[in-house]
């Protein structure tokens, strides 16, 4: 009876492992990213899920293992998330607030498990018995699978950004068809690795089967010596030693597309003293709790205001503030001690405040030129779902309340807008922009020729600034572009086109800094073309599925 029991556990503990070792292996990849930053994780933490696919196959049961997998790492990935409660300073009392955090965070981790579970499908569904075909279209299918999540409103966690800020070699895969470049090097790795390991495994049960026909004909051919009749040799010899070819193709790859990246990472970076821009950061440091209050905005125009001076009589050529440094309309905007300093110092200013749209308003960036006046505007175009608007509003809004300090409903920016400033075009982006490659590839496609990015991370833990400082290195580096990024509690940095950080701020502190960046008009292949890669890749996959679908149809028919 203690046997049976210990054999069913054993066969449960024996069923269960796929999906503890996927989830796992899910986790490890979700510490890749800060807060731990383990990036050299990402190229072996696929490889449990890929096995799994592989080898479950014909049962049938690799869909689970791949949705915990993606549970796993979006989830650990994305834990920053749950740093929005409590937001009792907007009004949500304390229990609704946690139920509203688990529930973008749980929907999110979900997300990130269905489009895994997709992609193990249409492996399975594609990829056949050749290994080859599998890396072919497991690489495609991911990145055509990232950019349609990225192409919606819900984006952050591509599997490139777990090479950011480390890894900056690699980075510069993306100059060459955006981030999926860097995540096609990280899958096909992964790939590799595992149809290694496969092959392998394949091949150690092909040499026990090998071994024990060896040694029945050898038994067979000393029975016919025995018993006078002529034996015939066999020719079996040592079993023959192979070199894993997957395995050295992984490695192959693996140096070669860091060698690529040297070479676009070791570029020199042109710096003409007429494209010279001094740029001063103000680092405001006001808790989002204190916005809504008179007390906040009071401490809000001080520190911006006295900052700006401070870098005024530096000598900069223009100020950047974070997103909503001014938590108010453009309409009041004149009014305030800061715009009176610009008056004063003639200094340009790029201020976060308050755009309004009829009834509606948009979270903004406003330049004013030298005399104080209002010459552009920025307005956010992607919105945070559920933070700042709610997705099937009709349906979720009697829910989830809408998380916004402000009564009046938010609106996004148009997806084509230009921002001109007295210095030539720039690269703008709001906050929750900076995940969005393609945001930057058409503004800089556009004419733009820095970025400024303008945020406000205040109620997240420290993990997630430092997550959005790899967004924007990423950015950087695929535009070639130097970039100013100013924040409210930090993380605000200066960027250079190669991705290194030549400053970055404290955390919770109240900083201002300058620092020279330079005008550029290059255009990286990315900025001209697009992502082509993903393109191709489905093509070459699904040519070279077609062809072999007719290849073994034909074998079958003969």
């Amino acid at each position: 009876m203690q046997k049976k029991q210990n054999k069913k556990q054993g066969e449960r503990l024996t069923a269960s492992l796929p999906y503890l070792i996927a989830l796992a292996s899910g986790i490890l990849m979700g510490l890749t990213v800060a807060p731990v930053g383990a990036w050299l994780l990402a190229w072996i933490a696929l490889v449990p899920l890929w096995v799994i696919v592989v080898t479950s196959a014909k049962a049938k049961n690799q869909f689970p293992p791949a949705f915990l997998w993606g549970i796993g790492y979006h989830g650990v990935a994305l834990f920053w998330i749950t740093g929005i409660h409590p937001m009792t300073w907007l009004g949500v009392p304390w229990l609704p607030s946690l139920a509203i955090t688990l529930f973008c965070w749980g929907f999110i981790s979900v997300l990130g498990g269905v489009f895994v579970a997709i992609w193990a499908a249409v492996m399975v569904r594609l990829g056949g018995q050749k290994s080859w075909l599998r890396i072919l279209i497991g690489t495609a299918v991911w990145c055509g699978l990232e950019s349609l999540w990225s192409a919606g409103p819900l984006w952050w966690s591509s599997l490139a950004y777990t090479q950011s800020p480390h890894n900056l070699v690699i980075l510069h895969l993306g100059q060459l068809s955006g981030p999926n470049t860097v995540t096609a090097a990280i899958v096909a790795v992964n790939g590799l690795i595992a149809e290694g390991w496969t092959n392998r495994q394949g091949a150690k049960g092909a040499e026990r089967i090998s071994s024990v026909s060896r040694q029945l004909l050898l038994l067979s051919e000393t029975l016919r010596e025995q018993v006078g009749e002529p034996a015939q040799r066999t020719g079996f010899s040592a079993p023959l030693r192979l070199v894993n070819k997957y395995w050295v193709i992984a490695t192959g790859l693996l140096i070669t597309l860091h060698l690529i990246g040297f070479i676009l990472y070791s570029r020199p970076i042109v710096q003409p003293p007429e494209a010279a821009l001094k740029v001063g950061i103000v680092q405001g440091n006001i808790p989002n709790r204190l916005l809504r209050s008179s007390e906040g905005f009071r401490r809000a125009q001080e520190n911006y205001t006295s900052g700006y001076l401070t870098l005024a009589d530096q000598g900069v050529d223009a100020v950047l503030t974070p997103e909503g440094a001014l938590p108010i309309f453009q309409r009041n905007l004149m009014e305030t001690a800061l715009v009176a300093a610009v008056k004063k110092k003639g200094v340009v200013a790029w201020i976060g405040a308050f755009g309004e749209r009829g009834d509606s308003y948009t979270i903004s960036l406003f330049t004013f030129n030298s005399k104080g006046e209002i010459v552009s505007r920025y307005d956010k175009a992607k919105l945070v779902p559920l933070g700042e608007y709610i997705p099937f509003e009709g349906i979720l809004g009697g829910i989830i309340q809408r998380l916004s300090p402000l009564d009046a409903h938010q609106v996004p920016g148009s997806a084509n807008q230009i921002f001109d400033t007295p210095f030539g075009r720039a690269i703008a982006s709001i906050c929750y922009e900076s995940a969005f490659a393609e945001q930057f590839r058409r503004q800089a496609a556009a004419g733009g020729q820095f970025i400024l990015s303008s945020s406000n991370d205040a109620h997240y833990t420290a993990s997630m600034p430092f997550q959005h400082h790899a967004q924007d290195i990423m950015r950087a580096i695929e535009t070639d572009r130097w970039s100013a990024r100013a924040t409210n509690t930090g993380y605000s940095a200066f960027v250079d086109p190669h991705g290194r950080t030549l400053w970055i701020s404290g955390y919770n502190t109240y900083e201002t800094h300058a620092d020279t960046i330079y005008r550029r008009q290059t255009q990286t292949l990315y900025v001209r073309w697009d992502d082509w890669l993903t393109p191709l890749l489905l093509i070459c996959s699904g040519g070279a599925w077609l062809v072999t679908q007719f290849s073994d149809s034909n074998k079958i028919s003969n």
